[in-house]
């Protein structure tokens, strides 16, 4: 470990952008706080990170988890943490973009009490029906569901969570209307869907990937603009009749608001050089994510635009969240 670093703190420097050195960042371990528990997608991609993200920085990096509140109580406390580097968020969309706006009182603004990072990674969604299921593909499906207004039921891990809001995002461009079974969690849904109680979920691959495979289920679309890898005969919603039509749910580092640019861009150069990693990039693919990266600036446009986007599904939809 102690020879990689040193190999590679030479191009750190001459790439860190001026000032870095005067902070002198970072001295001592980070906390990394996930607003889920364990074994979740976002706990997955920061531990996937976390040895490689170790040794590209210097400092040991503690993963803790503080579920609660769709993961917003952890993202509150890091809006309130102090902007010195030491204290980050691997937040996803939910937590971050969608869900804080929409409880009464939002505990804390989206956009200016928190600062993101760099994008981590991102989850397709599929569109999946029991194996017992009479819908073969996605087309069956929309006509039966069209022709049945309300007949059908879809299920989700809880209100405007990804999987909701790509139900109800399709449910609005195609003009179908499903009931919505909302669940505490993944795992009970999933336990529904393959008892057959459920006629459809739009859930994340590495999910429901396992029982693809195993034909417990059956993959009608995935939900991003392009076939995902893992399924590469499963059509898109996009192409089959609707297009632009995406959804996903991507992971995030945050920092607090106010935290100096230098230790930013040092974090979003350490996050990149991680995922352009080959080991780091099998490992993450393996687990169903599409490695993330790009720019702080690339970060906040993401969240911004998603905000702006799944508000006006929850307004359409007329979801309310307590």
């Amino acid at each position: 470990m102690a020879t990689r670093r040193t190999a590679l703190a030479a191009p750190l420097l001459l790439l860190a952008p001026a000032g870095l050195a005067q902070t002198a960042w970072p001295t001592r371990p980070i906390t990394m706080l996930v607003g889920f528990a364990p074994g979740g997608g976002t706990d997955i991609i920061a531990r996937a990170l976390q040895p490689a993200l170790q040794e590209e920085l210097g400092q040991p990096i503690a993963i803790e988890n503080r579920p609660g509140a769709s993961g917003t109580l952890a993202a509150a406390q890091v809006s309130r943490a102090r902007p010195d580097g030491y204290t980050l968020l691997m937040t996803t969309v939910s937590a971050s973009a969608v869900v804080p706006p929409h409880l009464n009182p939002p505990p804390f603004d989206i956009f200016r009490d928190q600062l993101p990072v760099v994008l981590c990674g991102t989850v397709p969604l599929v569109a999946v029906v029991p194996a017992s299921s009479p819908f073969r593909d996605f087309h069956q499906f929309l006509a039966y569901a069209r022709a049945n207004p309300g007949s059908l039921n879809y299920s989700s891990s809880g209100v405007a969570t990804q999987q909701h809001l790509a139900a109800e995002l399709l449910s609005f461009e195609a003009g179908l209307q499903m009931t919505h079974i909302p669940f505490r969690g993944t795992g009970q849904a999933v336990n529904e869907v393959l008892a057959g109680r459920i006629d459809i979920a739009f859930d994340t691959l590495p999910t429901y990937l396992p029982h693809i495979r195993a034909g417990r289920v059956r993959a009608l679309a995935t939900t991003m603009l392009e076939r995902v890898e893992w399924l590469p005969d499963v059509p898109t919603v996009a192409e089959l009749g609707f297009p632009g039509f995406h959804a996903a749910v991507w992971y995030m580092l945050i920092a607090p608001p106010g935290t100096p640019d230098p230790i930013v861009q040092r974090l979003v150069q350490a996050v990149n050089r991680v995922l352009a990693d080959p080991v780091v990039r099998q490992r993450i693919v393996q687990a169903g994510f599409i490695p993330g990266g790009g720019s702080s600036e690339d970060a906040v446009r993401l969240l911004r635009a998603d905000a702006a986007r799944y508000a006006e599904v929850i307004r359409r939809a007329n979801i309310r969240l307590q």
